[in-house]
């Protein structure tokens, strides 16, 4: 479905009206869509379809996957969050993962960002040079 531009301003403003401290709150959201379900302005499918496409994609840049060969020490854990937390904001969710093919090194994910410091990668980059 192809959205209008005033439909999409107006997504812009109720999708930053639901954010509070630069972070979505559920209950705003929950509330606006409801709000816009029993209003039915003009185009408000538009609206909903391009609100749900924005809180998708806030979602992603707000969950991270940090991934290592081995179970990671309670004190770089804390190093990794502390990290994203100061690149991407306090409101990241950060979960931790084992992947034995790494070999060794960590692969973090954030959205469409990936950090990847992997035994794994780095033997792909040297197989490809050659």
């Amino acid at each position: 479905m192809k959205t209008s531009k005033q439909a999409r301003r107006d997504t812009k403003q109720l999708f930053n009206s639901c954010k509070v401290n630069g972070v979505l709150d559920e209950k705003r959201v929950k509330q606006a869509v409801n709000e816009l379900i029993a209003k039915k302005p003009r185009g408000y499918m538009g609206i909903l379809s391009h609100f749900q496409r924005l809180i998708r994609l806030d979602v992603e840049r707000r969950t991270a996957v940090a991934e290592s060969a081995a179970p990671l020490p309670d004190a770089l854990t804390q190093s990794v969050r502390a990290s994203l937390a100061k690149r991407y904001g306090d409101g990241v969710n950060v979960t931790f993962a084992v992947n034995k093919e790494l070999i060794g090194g960590l692969r973090v994910k954030v959205g469409s960002d990936v950090f990847d410091g992997s035994v794994r990668s780095r033997l792909n980059e040297l197989q490809e040079s050659f």
